[in-house]
């Protein structure tokens, strides 16, 4: 765990630089919470683009206070109902929304699969009041009740909606899976009355897991992927162990190498060549065989 706070805080040093042009993400953008996020009551600075400076071509955002969904849909002849909200990784610090967001949404769309990207405040952005597992825990949860309240719009099936997380999102993916609720069945917002349980989950390399993070009995079935040589994510491990002790369904699979932080369609053009960029299509057989890609 210190090793993963230590290199996020390498990466993050690196980043020296904010842009004032943000990434043109190409699908709609809807806030989560109209009349203000709870917890972000008086933060009105805007969001940070973080561009000069970096290690690689990738986007980063951060100082999020209005966190939002972003939303891509397949061609309504491909569309199987199911859908993921997805969280990008970046340490708790900043979310990479091109590679661990709109690119793995597009692979998604290929699938048939709905998609939300999701910018949710950071716990370890500069300044931040926020914490993980509140705040950030929350936003997910609202992203989840959000495409269950609106799955007739999206033609999404309300009871396949995933969540997906990457690196420091794969911690978010972890907590929302393993705390939920099934709603306020009395609430005046119609989107609090849905549940917030995700329906599956899939934990790309995630990051500040263990097996103490297992704490529910109703934990959905998982998917876990992780590269050998990532030293960042040694703990999905005990978190897929833990999971098999706790009789859930879960599967996860372990390439020999790769790095960290690779999304769905790698860093560079190497990631075609490697036996890791085969894990989009093992999901895909994964949800296959649990009838989640069934098209209605």
């Amino acid at each position: 765990m210190v090793s993963m706070k230590l290199c996020c805080g390498l990466a993050l040093a690196a980043l020296c630089f904010a842009s004032d042009a943000p990434y043109a993400m190409k699908g709609p953008s809807i806030v989560l919470w109209p009349k203000g996020a709870p917890g972000s009551e008086g933060k009105t600075s805007p969001e940070r683009w973080i561009e000069g400076g970096t290690p690689d071509r990738f986007h980063r955002v951060t100082n999020i206070h209005q966190p939002s969904l972003t939303v891509y849909l397949p061609p309504a002849g491909k569309a199987t109902g199911a859908a993921f909200v997805i969280c990008p990784g970046g340490g708790h610090r900043y979310l990479v929304v091109d590679l661990e967001g709109e690119f793995v949404a597009n692979k998604l769309n290929e699938m048939g699969v709905a998609a939300f990207v999701l910018k949710s405040r950071l716990a370890n952005a500069e300044g931040s009041t926020y914490k993980a597992d509140v705040e950030s825990l929350a936003d997910v949860q609202r992203a989840i009740r959000l495409v269950r309240s609106r799955a007739q719009e999206w033609h999404v099936d309300p009871g396949r909606v995933g969540v997906m997380g990457f690196s420091a999102g794969g911690h978010l993916a972890a907590l929302a899976e393993n705390r939920f609720d099934t709603g306020k069945a009395d609430s005046p917002d119609p989107v609090e009355r849905m549940s917030s349980r995700p329906d599956f989950a899939v934990l790309a390399y995630p990051g500040f897991v263990s097996a103490a993070t297992v704490t529910a009995k109703e934990i959905p079935p998982t998917f876990l992927f992780v590269n050998n040589d990532d030293r960042l994510s040694a703990a999905a491990a005990d978190y897929y162990l833990a999971l098999q002790k706790a009789k859930i369904d879960a599967e996860m699979h372990v390439f020999r190498r790769g790095g960290h932080g690779v999304g769905m369609t790698g860093r560079t053009p190497e990631f075609e060549t490697m036996p890791e960029s085969r894990w989009p299509e093992l999901l895909a057989a994964w949800m296959k065989d649990l009838g989640y890609l069934k098209r209605p």
